[in-house]
């Protein structure tokens, strides 16, 4: 699937798909239109069978992401925003639909966080499914900076982070920056590469989760979030049922057979 968008490049080859937020003279923040996009795009990927495997990452080298652009009103994003009396207003979630999973996507998203990544940015890295990022690479969120409560982002993030890293890096706003180093240690990311290798890795990763049986990683990916997102004992209630729709006789008769060869894959050891 490849599209024209004003906002974000798609690209597609070898099974591997390639979403780049493309609005590097604003740091790719994301606009009313970008989430339009983004929307149209992962909504057009549950249905591409070419494309098993999807990486997310930024345009240029200074930021993957810094959540929405502060010059288009707040009102723009995604309908009305703001509703109420004058005394309690209510707010709509501004990055709801950015994500893939948001959008029922059920396909592995690698993302690839090529520089600075804040705010609004956590909407997509909390519904990848692996991170990695280049050496130079930050997060940090600057809500309470500027006055703003961190809500939704925070709430995302408590699946990728510990809970007191998630506390910090939201009380701290703009006062701290984690580092790519320190994010990996925490488990938010898997790999760290210099940031000319970026793509590379990414790839590769991409590559190596692309061979491999579509029916079987796609059941593996939801088994895992239903894990999470169910707790423990509910998750086991629901795995006959995403087993059982993950079983391809055809693809199990052809590992079987791959695995009584004796023929194994030489693995590369991170």
């Amino acid at each position: 699937m490849d599209s024209d968008f004003e906002t974000i490049r798609v690209e597609s080859a070898d099974g591997i798909a390639r979403i780049t937020l493309d609005r590097p003279e604003a740091h790719n923040a994301f606009t009313a239109t970008m989430q339009a996009e983004c929307r149209t795009a992962w909504r057009s990927l549950r249905t591409d069978d070419d494309v098993r495997v999807v990486i997310l990452t930024g345009s240029g080298d200074r930021a993957f992401c810094v959540g929405t652009d502060r010059n288009e009103p707040f009102t723009a994003l995604d309908g009305p925003a703001v509703y109420g009396t004058s005394n309690n207003f209510m707010y709509d979630d501004p990055g709801d639909s950015l994500g893939p999973k948001s959008n029922d996507l059920w396909k592995p998203v690698i993302g690839a966080v090529n520089g600075m990544a804040c705010g609004g940015a956590f909407y997509f890295l909390a519904e990848c499914d692996i991170l990695i990022a280049a050496e130079h690479a930050t997060f940090f969120d600057p809500h309470v900076t500027y006055g703003m409560a961190a809500v939704y982002e925070p709430m995302k993030m408590l699946t990728r982070m510990p809970f007191g890293e998630v506390m910090r890096m939201s009380l701290t706003g703009s006062a701290e920056r984690i580092s790519a180093a320190t994010a990996q240690r925490m488990g938010l990311l898997t790999e760290v590469v210099p940031g000319d290798e970026l793509d590379a890795a990414a790839t590769r990763l991409a590559k190596t989760i692309a061979a491999n049986p579509p029916w079987a990683v796609q059941g593996t990916l939801r088994a895992i979030w239903a894990a999470q997102d169910l707790g423990r004992l509910a998750a086991r209630d629901v795995a006959p049922a995403l087993y059982a729709a993950a079983v391809d006789p055809a693809e199990m008769a052809a590992g079987s057979s791959a695995f009584d060869s004796g023929v194994r894959l030489e693995p590369r050891i991170r």
